[in-house]
């Protein structure tokens, strides 16, 4: 592709950061994946991100011009802050869209919350595309949905429709604040699946899964944790009345435990129950949706030197409808 410019997407996850640098058209050059090293605070999870992302760029794209970054993140991303970030210790007092811009100069800068980049891709050329109303739920380190109208994942008026891990979990909760108040995120997730696990060493959630085979104690945990997030699907799926719901995320690797009790509940409780699937992109369709953004953002019009970029502060979504990258995008992205 000689001096022609790249784009990159990067995915910042509460365990892990995952980045891509792909041509415009889509094609993907490289990618790699890093732990976020969150334990370190939020300034130095975010540095780690970028060095890897640069290393990245200077092996697989020697001299060539950054066009645009893509950035999926937890939380909701602004200029100066990112709300409802608690995976990351600081993670909301970093100025992340200022952050980017400095980070890489020159290149336009685009963001989106995981769930919403994840379910745009899904929407895009995923197991949601041709599905209205849709929802995708994000079953990671953390919890959350992104609901997709007419093809565009709907943003809300703060940028947090869909965020479903602060959902109330008994009547009780009712005009309690959120201080107060165990959220359902704190309860039923995979980082809170693997702390309810009592005794022993530390496990990831997909190992609390395989210990539930053999451990009467570690089973019964299992189960009330799939039975209290089918009650909490339930409820979403009478009130968008969805065609189809698309599962990611990591505790995807444990689907065959998960899906029964979760279809079981939608067929008992919802007047029409939606098909409910995996997702083409389980475990990066974050990245994928923040290659896109970058993609977006570059366009035909960046073909000459870039200005910084917008500088508006509000949050910034995946909702810009384009046409699908090739599929050689999501080819052997790291799991």
């Amino acid at each position: 592709m000689g001096d022609s410019p790249v784009v990159l997407g990067l995915d910042f996850g509460g365990t892990k950061i995952a980045m891509a640098v792909c041509e415009l058209s889509g094609d993907r050059l490289g990618a790699a994946t890093v732990g976020s090293g969150g334990e370190l605070g939020a300034q130095a999870s975010f540095e780690r991100g970028v060095s890897v992302a640069r290393d990245l760029l200077a092996a697989k794209a020697p001299g060539r011009r950054l066009a645009a970054v893509g950035v999926a993140t937890f939380g909701i991303p602004y200029e100066d802050r990112v709300e409802l970030a608690p995976a990351i210790s600081g993670w909301d007092q970093l100025a992340l869209g200022r952050e980017l811009r400095a980070a890489f100069a020159g290149a336009q800068i685009r963001m989106a919350t995981d769930s919403k980049a994840a379910a745009q891709a899904e929407a895009r050329w995923g197991a949601l595309a041709g599905y209205d109303p849709a929802v995708y739920l994000n079953l990671g380190t953390g919890l959350s949905a992104a609901i997709v109208l007419g093809g565009r994942v709907v943003s809300g008026a703060n940028g947090a429709a869909g965020e479903i891990g602060y959902n109330l979990r008994a009547i009780s909760d009712v005009g309690t604040a959120l201080s107060a108040r165990v959220p359902l995120e704190d309860m039923v997730s995979g980082q809170a699946l693997a702390r309810r696990v009592n005794g022993g060493p530390p496990m990831a959630a997909a190992d609390v899964f395989e210990a539930a085979a053999s451990d009467p104690d570690v089973d019964a945990l299992v189960t009330s944790f799939v039975t209290e997030l089918a009650f909490h699907l339930v409820n979403l799926a009478i009130c968008l009345d969805p065609a189809r719901i698309a599962v990611g995320g990591g505790m995807v690797r444990s689907w065959a435990r998960l899906q029964p009790s979760l279809e079981r509940a939608l067929s008992a409780g919802v007047p029409f129950p939606p098909e409910l699937v995996v997702a083409r992109f389980p475990a990066d369709a974050p990245l994928i949706g923040a290659v896109a953004l970058a993609i977006d953002a570059a366009g035909p019009q960046n073909a000459g030197p870039q200005n910084a970029g917008p500088q508006n502060a509000g949050p910034q979504n995946a909702d810009v409808q384009t046409a699908p990258v090739p599929s050689i995008l999501s080819e052997g992205l790291p799991l």
